[in-house]
C-alpha cells in the first residue's frame, strides 16, 4: 500500500499509475503488477435507527387547554438546575397536543 504525499490518502492502481481519488495526485509506477485492485468496497454511510419500545405513559386528570379533554398522559423531567424542582409535562390523550407545568 501507498499513500499520497499531498493528502495521505490511500493511492490506487489505474493504467500503470497509482491515483489519489480525493486530491488528483498521481505517479508513475515501476512495477504495476505489484499494485492490483482485488475488491473495490464502496463505503455506506447512513445512520442505523434503533427502534425502542415506547412504554405507556401514566394518565392523570387534567384539563387540555386546546380542546378542554379532562384527561392528559404525564412525564416528569428535570429541565432546570439540580436545586429547582422537575417540570411536568403532560400531553392530552384526545387532541395530543402537549403543554408543561412548572413545580
Amino acid at each position: 500500500m501507498k499513500f499520497c504525499s499531498k493528502c495521505g490518502s490511500l493511492l490506487l492502481p489505474k493504467e500503470g499509475l497509482l491515483v489519489c481519488e480525493n486530491c488528483g495526485y498521481s505517479e508513475k509506477v515501476e512495477r504495476p503488477e505489484e499494485y492490483t485492485l482485488t475488491k473495490r468496497v464502496e463505503e455506506k454511510r447512513g445512520v442505523d435507527v434503533i427502534e425502542e419500545e415506547r412504554k405507556p405513559l401514566p394518565t392523570t386528570r387534567a384539563t387540555c387547554p386546546a380542546c378542554g379533554n379532562s384527561t392528559a398522559y404525564w412525564w416528569i423531567l428535570q429541565t432546570r438546575s439540580a436545586d429547582e424542582p422537575p417540570t411536568r409535562f403532560y400531553r392530552c390523550t384526545k387532541c395530543g397536543k402537549t403543554w408543561r407545568e412548572y413545580a
